[in-house]
C-alpha cells in the first residue's frame, strides 16, 4: 500500500517582508557578501574623495610603535604592537637614558626612543612644509594631501604636521584585532577605516604621487617594498618619487648594496628611491620631484567634444597602470 504524502504545514498568518539584500546584515557579514564588501571598500573612499575635492597625495610611512617624547605620559613609552594603544611589556619597555643596570635590550630601546622621538619631530615638520607649500597651489582640488595610515608614531607626526599647517590630512586606518583608534590630526571627512589590506592599499598606491618612508618594521617594509616593486616593473605610468628619510637607521636595517652585489636587483633600481636626513633635504627633493605633476598655466575647457567626467572635475585623480 502506497504511503500518502505528508500533508503540508499551514501557511502562516502573517510572512514579514524579506530585508532588502544591501540592508542584510547576515548576508552582507557572510562568505558570499565577500565581493559587496571590497567593493564598498572603493566605491565609499571614492565618494569621500569627490566630495572632499581630493586630487592626489604624499603618503608617509613610519612606525606606529613609539610616542612622540613630549607627549608621552611615562617618558620614553613602547607600544604593544603596530597602532595598538596598550602599552607593551615592562620588560620590553625603554630604560631610563643612562640607567646601565637594565639588559641591553632596555638599554638599546631606550636610545632607539629617543631617536623616534627625534624622527616624529621631523616627520612633522616635513608634513607641515608638504602642506603649506600645497596650499599655495592653485587649482580646483586639494593637491599632494598629507597622508598616513591613520594610526600613531609617524602616522600622527605627519598628520600632526598637515593639520597645523590648516590643511586637509589623510588616515587610511586598518581593522586590527587589538585595541587601537585613529590619531585625532587627520581630518574626520577623510578619516577611512578598511577591513581589507589590499584595499587599503590600493588607496596608499593610486592616488599617491610621492611617498615618504620613515623608520619602521615589518608594516613599514610590507607598504613601502609593495610600491617600489610597482615602479620597478613600470606599472605605474607615472614616475612617483620616493624619499627614505634616516639614512643610518635604514643603511643599518637594509643592505641594499646587497641586492645588487649578488644580483637580485639591477643597479639602476636604486635610483628608485633617495635618502634624506633632515626635513628641508626631504622637501627640496619632493618639490623638485612633483614640479612635473603641476600645471604651468590654467588650460581652457574644450568648446567642442564630450563633457568632463565627474573624475576630472571632483577627482582624484587615481593613477594609471600601463598595459
Amino acid at each position: 500500500m502506497a504511503n500518502k504524502p505528508d500533508q503540508p504545514a499551514a501557511p502562516p498568518d502573517h510572512l514579514p517582508t524579506a530585508p532588502l539584500a544591501y540592508k542584510d546584515d547576515q548576508f552582507l557579514n557572510s562568505h558570499d557578501g565577500r565581493i559587496v564588501r571590497i567593493l564598498a571598500e572603493y566605491t565609499e573612499p571614492l565618494a569621500r574623495f569627490r566630495r572632499e575635492r581630493i586630487q592626489d597625495t604624499i603618503v608617509f610611512f613610519g612606525s606606529a610603535r613609539f610616542r612622540a617624547m613630549n607627549d608621552a605620559k611615562a617618558g620614553l613609552e613602547l607600544l604593544e604592537n603596530t597602532s595598538a594603544r596598550q602599552a607593551a611589556p615592562h620588560d620590553e619597555q625603554p630604560a631610563a637614558l643612562g640607567d646601565v643596570t637594565v639588559s641591553r635590550l632596555k638599554q638599546s630601546r631606550a636610545q632607539a626612543a629617543v631617536d623616534m622621538a627625534r624622527y616624529y619631530e621631523d616627520a612633522r615638520r616635513l608634513a607641515f612644509m608638504l602642506a603649506t607649500w600645497a596650499a599655495a597651489l592653485e587649482g580646483p582640488r586639494h593637491r599632494f594631501v598629507v597622508t598616513s595610515g591613520g594610526g600613531p608614531g609617524i602616522m600622527e607626526a605627519a598628520n600632526r604636521g598637515a593639520f597645523e599647517a590648516g590643511c586637509k590630512t589623510i588616515g587610511l586606518n586598518i581593522a586590527l584585532p587589538f585595541e587601537q583608534e585613529p590619531n585625532r590630526y587627520i581630518t574626520p571627512e577623510l578619516n577611512f577605516q578598511f577591513h581589507y589590506f589590499f584595499m587599503r592599499k590600493f588607496w596608499f598606491a593610486y592616488l599617491a604621487k610621492a611617498l615618504v618612508v620613515f623608520p619602521g618594521g615589518f608594516g613599514t617594509l610590507d607598504e613601502a617594498f609593495e610600491l617600489l616593486t610597482l615602479a620597478q616593473t613600470h606599472k605605474l605610468a607615472n614616475k612617483v618619487p620616493v624619499v627614505i628619510y634616516g639614512s643610518s637607521y635604514w643603511k643599518t636595517a637594509i643592505n641594499f648594496q646587497s641586492f645588487v652585489d649578488r644580483g637580485t636587483i639591477a643597479p639602476r633600481d636604486l635610483d628608485l628611491f633617495q635618502f634624506a636626513d633632515t626635513p628641508e633635504q626631504a622637501f627640496s627633493i619632493l618639490v623638485e620631484a612633483l614640479k612635473d605633476h603641476i600645471p604651468t598655466r590654467a588650460v581652457p575647457a574644450p568648446v567642442e567634444g564630450p563633457a568632463p567626467s565627474a573624475e576630472e572635475l571632483l577627482g582624484p585623480d587615481i593613477a594609471k597602470t600601463r598595459p
